[in-house]
């Protein structure tokens, strides 16, 4: 059994309604305006970066600042709904420590 909540649907929908806002604001447009993927430094278009939950809504992670992240969409794709340590043996067990 996993140790983290299983969130309900309620939880799910008002946390995604939050991410979108979150989309919306300056501090959001001010980190994508830098272009850098969090998770293999990559520089992209702002339009090209996502945001991503560095603890997966899917896992108990909430909407908020300090959880969301610019990513590219392959990292995005990649890492789908793992923690950080689990994003970061899956890395390891590539031999690497970032998606290059």
């Amino acid at each position: 059994m996993d140790w983290y909540p299983e969130p309900d649907e309620q939880t799910l929908r008002q946390e995604r309604e939050k991410a979108r806002e979150l989309r919306k604001s300056r501090w959001w447009q001010n980190r994508i305006a830098r272009g850098e993927c969090h998770y293999c430094g990559g520089h992209f278009a702002a339009k090209e970066l996502t945001l991503d939950h560095v603890v997966p809504l899917s896992r108990g992670g909430r909407s908020t600042r300090g959880n969301c992240v610019p990513a590219c969409k392959e990292c995005n794709s990649r890492k789908q709904s793992l923690l950080p340590v689990e994003w970061q043996e899956y890395l390891d067990s590539l031999g690497r420590s970032d998606v290059d």
